[in-house]
């Protein structure tokens, strides 16, 4: 999440383009639905294994859920400023805990243990979006958003860069350097590419990762920064921001969500079938159904 609300759009897609992109049947947009718009700035959504999906509340500091029953309900309180989440094989919530620049799990019982709480000593800029591997690492994002509640008001690591933490580490690496301020990031589920966007350059780029799990190759993948991303089975990338910009594995648009917010902040497939899309859009939250399925 860059701030509570954004003034952005993207730059690099003009409304022409939005609109002769190819017709691929993968939404209607009149099956958009709003479920709720009594929040301050949502983020964060990520899905469980049964389908049901958690996002966050960021400036009032809950982490909410809505169950595939249809209910919405406050998961937690006092969640540590989460912003970005995902769920690890075992079950537990892993959370960008903004608060403290802490990286938590949250297990089914919501106990908490803090995975990550600084780099060589120091703070982090505030860890953002965050994505798993198959072995249990985090990669996560770190771009600086001064917050109103926090004591520091300027960074103590001035580079904003895209950390790895090791499964059962305390210490993150660093795997990219060569962005401004990062803030999407997805993988794709066989482990080969990360999609990371870059906020103030206004791009998306993809980067192969390694079996050591460092990233190479740096990729631009798209004239365009993403909030939040996620991925379909057909390899598809979604990227929020104004509205919702569905792109082929080759970067060729194919499709455009319109929402009636100023920006949405994060995205992620849900239901039992992982064929709706969940959209956290500033004060709200929509579905979507969609022909298409999410790899979370």
């Amino acid at each position: 999440m860059k701030r509570y609300f954004f003034a952005l759009a993207f730059s690099a897609i003009s409304l022409a383009a939005v609109a002769q992109a190819p017709k691929q049947n993968i939404f209607i947009q009149d099956s958009l639905k709003l479920v709720s718009s009594q929040f301050k700035f949502t983020e964060g959504a990520s899905v469980d294994k049964q389908g049901n999906v958690f996002f966050t509340d960021q400036p009032n500091d809950k982490i909410w859920k809505y169950g595939t029953d249809g209910k919405l309900t406050v998961y937690m309180d006092k969640s540590g400023r989460a912003n970005g989440t995902y769920f690890d094989k075992k079950g537990n919530l892993i959370v960008c805990a903004d608060e403290h620049n802490e990286i938590w799990s949250i297990d089914k019982n919501k106990k908490v243990r803090v995975l990550f709480s600084d780099f060589k000593g120091k703070k982090v800029n505030g860890p953002n979006d965050i994505w798993l591997d198959a072995k249990g690492g985090i990669y996560f994002t770190d771009p600086y958003y001064q917050r109103d509640y926090w004591t520091r008001k300027s960074p103590e690591i001035e580079p904003q860069r895209v950390y790895y933490l090791p499964k059962g580490k305390k210490t993150a690496l660093v795997v990219a350097d060569n962005v401004l301020k990062p803030n999407g990031i997805v993988g794709t589920p066989d482990g080969k590419f990360l999609y990371v966007a870059d906020m103030k350059a206004n791009k998306t780029y993809r980067y192969n990762i390694e079996a050591n799990t460092s990233l190479s190759n740096q990729t631009l993948f798209l004239n365009q920064h993403s909030d939040g991303m996620t991925l379909d089975t057909d390899g598809n990338l979604y990227v929020t921001g104004k509205g919702v910009n569905i792109y082929k594995p080759s970067g060729e648009l194919i499709g455009h969500i319109d929402i009636p917010e100023e920006w949405c902040g994060n995205i992620c497939f849900g239901g039992k079938q992982k064929n709706i899309l969940f959209i956290t859009a500033s004060k709200s939250l929509y579905t979507i159904p969609v022909n298409a399925r999410g790899v979370e």
